[in-house]
């Protein structure tokens, strides 16, 4: 495996947290996986996000931080294959849509003091879906705070991971989720695995999978 540190990424609903397992079993990889069941302050959020956004994100930047902390202590990255279902930078994403302009600029003078300490991923992986993919899987996976999202959310956090694959800042592998089913269609994950092998430079590449088997129904 060329990539030793793989960072997964996509919107809320994408199947990040699913392909990374997948790819954990494969490479009998470290995982670090988003620790977002355990916080308090999450389901309050999505009750009243005028109120809580600022403590959610604020937690969220703390739990992130020690576990990209910790990785860089154990020196697993360069002896194994890691894979993280989260982008460090994502706090900064999430933060810019959630909080006002004085506590996004009170917030991102404390994100920019902890970033150069965290490694950066060698290869980010991203999966794009279209809000009505991201809709669907919210709500299959039935966590009761998140079933009445807005959808204008969604959108909003849809634009600005545009605007940070954008700026290109890490060799970037896209996905398109609406052709691909790593699940049902274990070709699909093979042929990721293929691709995996592949040197990227800094930049967005495209996956390319064969064509999913129409449906007898």
């Amino acid at each position: 495996m060329k990539h030793k540190f793989i960072t997964i990424e996509g919107n809320i609903g994408a199947g990040k947290t699913t392909l990374a397992m997948m790819m954990q079993e494969h490479f009998q990889a470290k995982l670090i996986l988003e620790e977002f069941a355990d916080n308090p302050f999450l389901p309050k959020f999505y009750q009243d996000k005028e109120k809580y956004s600022f403590p959610l994100e604020l937690s969220f930047l703390a739990d992130r931080y020690k576990q990209m902390k910790a990785l860089l202590n154990t020196r697993d990255l360069f002896n194994q294959v890691t894979l993280s279902d989260y982008l460090f930078i994502k706090c900064k994403l999430f933060a810019k849509v959630n909080l006002p302009e004085d506590e996004y600029q009170l917030f991102n003078t404390l994100f920019e003091i902890i970033l150069p300490n965290l490694p950066e991923p060698d290869l980010l992986i991203y999966l794009h879906a279209p809000i009505e993919k991201l809709t669907a899987n919210i709500k299959k996976r039935n966590r009761a705070y998140e079933q009445n999202m807005d959808t204008t959310y969604l959108e909003n956090l849809q634009h600005i991971y545009t605007q940070l694959l954008k700026s290109a800042l890490y060799p970037t592998l896209i996905i398109d989720t609406t052709q691909t089913d790593f699940l049902q269609h274990p070709t699909h994950f093979k042929e990721l695995l293929a691709q995996l092998e592949h040197d990227y430079p800094k930049g967005l590449h495209y996956a390319t999978f064969s064509a999913l088997e129409p449906s007898l129904f």
